[in-house]
Formats: C-alpha cells, sequence, structure tokens
C-alpha cells in the first residue's frame, strides 16, 4: 500500500478558506497513493481556540465537500485529517462542537467519521468547548495496485492526544484493525513524546502506526512537524525529521501484520 502523509504547514496569516484550497491541492497531486492523510484541525487551526466556533461547519459543509473532491481527484481513500464540526444538536455534556476526523473513498464516498474521544486542554480549550466521541470508529481502506500482502487493510482512527491512551488502540485491534491513522496538531516542545508514542502504539499491538502533525506556528505554538510511518515490529519506515511543510511517501507490506503476529504471538499472551 502506498501511503502519502501531508505534513501541512502554516501560520495564523493564512485564512482557512485559502488554506484549504492549497491543500486540496496537494492532495489531488498524489494521484500515486493508496492512501492520503492531512493533519488535525488544519483549516481552523489547532490552538486557535477562539475562532473555533466561527469556523465551525455542519459535516455536509464547504469543507468536507472540498476533501470529499480532492479524494476523487486523486483518485485514493483520503483520511481528510479532522475539522470543526457544528453538531445538529448539543451533546451529552451540552457542547455543541466536535473535533472530527473525515475519510472519503476514492469514489467519494464518506468511509468513516470519528469524533475525538481524549480532548486536550485540562479544562480549557477542547475540553471546555468540544464534546468528545462517543465510539471507536475503524474504517476498511482499498489498494489499488501491486500491494503487497492483500488489497485491503482495517485501519482505527484516532486523533493526536488519543496517543496518549493505549487502552483505545488494544480496543481497536480487538476490532480488527491492523493499522492506525493518527492525524495531530502536535506542538514541538513536547514532539519527543510524540515519536515516541506512535513507535509504542506499533510495538504493543503489532500494527501499523501512520502519524500525521502539522507544521508551522498556529496561535503562537510552535508544531513539531516529525510525520512517520511506524511498522508492527517498532521499525521506522519513513520520517519527516523537521517541523516544515513536506510530503512523506511510504509504501507499506500488508502481509508484515500478519508474519510478524504469527513470529511472535505477543497479543496470544493478554490476561486483561
Amino acid at each position: 500500500m502506498k501511503i502519502a502523509v501531508i505534513q501541512l504547514g502554516y501560520d495564523d496569516q493564512e485564512s482557512p478558506a485559502a488554506r484549504t484550497e492549497r491543500a486540496a491541492g496537494l492532495v489531488a497531486a498524489q494521484q500515486a497513493a493508496d492512501l492520503v492523510i492531512l493533519p488535525e484541525l488544519w483549516a481552523p487551526t489547532g490552538f486557535g481556540y477562539a475562532a473555533w466556533a466561527s469556523n465551525a461547519e455542519p459535516l455536509d459543509g464547504p469543507w468536507a465537500a472540498t476533501m470529499r473532491d480532492a479524494a476523487i481527484a486523486a483518485g485514493c481513500t483520503l483520511h481528510a485529517g479532522s475539522f470543526v464540526e457544528r453538531l445538529q444538536e448539543c451533546g451529552p455534556e451540552g457542547k455543541a462542537l466536535a473535533n472530527t476526523s473525515v475519510v472519503f473513498g476514492a469514489d467519494g464516498e464518506l468511509l468513516g467519521v470519528y469524533r475525538k474521544i481524549h480532548l486536550f486542554g485540562f479544562s480549557a480549550g477542547e475540553p471546555e468547548l468540544m464534546e468528545p466521541g462517543p465510539e471507536i470508529v475503524l474504517v476498511d481502506i482499498d489498494a489499488v495496485a501491486n500491494t503487497p500482502g492483500g488489497d485491503q487493510v482495517t485501519a482505527g482512527l484516532s486523533t493526536c492526544y488519543d496517543l496518549r491512551f493505549p487502552e483505545l488502540y488494544r480496543e481497536q485491534i480487538g476490532h480488527g484493525a491492523t493499522m492506525f491513522l493518527v492525524p495531530a496538531a502536535w506542538p514541538s516542545p513536547r514532539v519527543e513524546h510524540w515519536r515516541l508514542l506512535g513507535r509504542a502504539r506499533a510495538v504493543e499491538n503489532q500494527s501499523f502506526v501512520v502519524q500525521c502533525n502539522t507544521a508551522g506556528q498556529h496561535a503562537g505554538t510552535a508544531m513539531g512537524g516529525h510525520s512517520q510511518v511506524v511498522s508492527p515490529s517498532g521499525v521506522v519506515l519513513g520520517e519527516l525529521a523537521h517541523a516544515d511543510e513536506g510530503v512523506l511517501t511510504v509504501e507499506v507490506d500488508l502481509s508484515e501484520v500478519a508474519a510478524y503476529r504469527e513470529a511472535f504471538p505477543v497479543l496470544a499472551d493478554r490476561r486483561i
């Protein structure tokens, strides 16, 4: 499977609308890929809390429509990262916004919608303004051509801060996940955690981990970059070892999960 990880870089001077059009162009250019992934909250910015409500859109709004068209133009599955969704009605905590990821198929079909479960901010930012997601979400992703190890993979969806909660990923492999897709707006001061936790989630679950971070500076916060793709044995198959905009392209052998789990069957020894 050919994966293109778009580490989008930007600052607060670029408007969300202009950034959306630019990102769509970057996606459309990845026509050799089976899967393309963008970061978390790249249009409204991950730390621009004050503008989240004004930039929020419904699930069928213009942002999602632009991303759907980009997936069709590229002819691939697109994990469009996440956006600030304006919910049709407030959730159990009384909030009307969510940090929502969407995945589109090559034909524009909406394959998956994931609302971030673990909200970062310690009672400010996300926890104050957003409704946490209620459930885990997995999607089946097609590998189009010349793919070692099969023509489809089951991927678990999570977002940024979720990466710190290993029980989520254990639950996902229990539902058949062999790959985790993790868009993020992970800041520079903790970027080593980002790199380490991605490898840990791969090793402990014997699954591929695809991590897509933002670059640049949002609302005064420097972003960490260092997007990476990690193998089921913890080997980093590719990394953007910087915090600048770039596209990481990695080809993975989907058969590696089953082979490694058979050769080192640690998951069979779980007791909890």
